[in-house]
């Protein structure tokens, strides 16, 4: 039997992405547990708004533990979902054992059911403490294949950076309006994780190609295999397009979602990151295809 929850010389909160201290705790928090740091979110725009954030504070104003959920729609099999997301689950090691994570996750599912969500996803890397709450694991799956010949013609691209002012507004007018990205499996709207992963990983490149009012998320690794991690924008230009505004030579190419909407085929390839997408809810519905959300949407 589960143990009860001890909160003894703890106090909850939620909603407290709008006190700078209770911010703070969080990115404490996460640094320290996770060494992730999401301090620079609040200069690429703030948290998501639709973000709940529950969590127990020490008396000298440290979170011990927290859970978020946040406004997540995403398309499954060409229909829109009403989801929720949650993500920045941790406790600190010497509150650990105390039932503060069950507490959390039953308060933020029950919000979620408040709501009206019709289904909740989040990532882990320990599964199992997630399926006594009716989630289940997704496969997920990238593509690879031959790079295609480069549009001839194609104003050449330029980096963003999302550090520079005008470039920031650009980037989120672009994912005000960006188009889903798969039809099997993608996030409608996602503008705050896909600005804070631009942060955390350096190989991470992010360009502007003016032709296709595009934002692309890729990287090169050492063998010179071309990586596509995103594309924002309200019409997905093909892969080609992209090829010829990058201006990169690549033989092979890694595709990470369902590139239905690229004009390029490849061959799906299991995932492995040692996380999971779990989701709870819409019965056994799964992707029709190979599928996986793109990795500007981690949370």
């Amino acid at each position: 039997m589960a143990k009860g929850l001890d909160s003894a010389g703890l106090t909850f909160r939620q909603d407290y992405f709008g006190d700078p201290a209770g911010w703070a705790a969080l990115v404490r928090l996460l640094r320290d547990i996770f060494s992730i740091d999401i301090g620079p979110l609040r200069q690429l725009g703030g948290p998501d708004p639709t973000s709940m954030p529950f969590g127990w504070f020490d008396a000298e104003g440290e979170l011990a533990a927290n859970l978020s959920a946040f406004a997540l729609p995403f398309v499954l099999n060409g229909r829109i979902v009403h989801a929720a997301g949650l993500q920045s689950g941790a406790v600190r090691p010497q509150w650990r054992g105390r039932g503060l994570y069950r507490d959390l996750t039953v308060k933020a599912l029950d919000w979620c059911g408040q709501q009206g969500f019709e289904a909740v996803i989040l990532y882990t890397d320990k599964p199992s403490l997630y399926e006594a709450y009716g989630f289940r694991a997704l496969p997920l799956n990238r593509y690879e294949g031959t790079a295609p010949a480069p549009a001839i013609g194609a104003t050449a691209a330029r980096p963003f950076l999302p550090a520079n002012a005008d470039d920031l507004a650009l980037l989120q007018l672009l994912l005000k309006a960006r188009s889903p990205i798969s039809t099997t499996l993608s996030v409608t709207t996602n503008a705050a994780m896909f600005l804070i992963n631009t942060q955390l990983d350096a190989d991470v490149r992010i360009s502007f190609l003016e032709d296709c009012q595009a934002a692309i998320a890729w990287k090169m690794d050492g063998s010179g295999r071309f990586s596509l991690l995103d594309v924002v924008a309200a019409e997905i230009p093909s892969l080609a397009a992209i090829f010829g505004g990058l201006d990169i030579a690549s033989a092979s190419v890694e595709v990470l979602f369902r590139p239905d909407k690229l004009d390029w085929t490849g061959a799906p390839q299991p995932f492995e990151s040692g996380t999971v997408l779990m989701l709870r809810g819409l019965g056994d519905d799964a992707p029709h295809f190979p599928a996986m959300l793109s990795p500007m949407a981690d949370f």
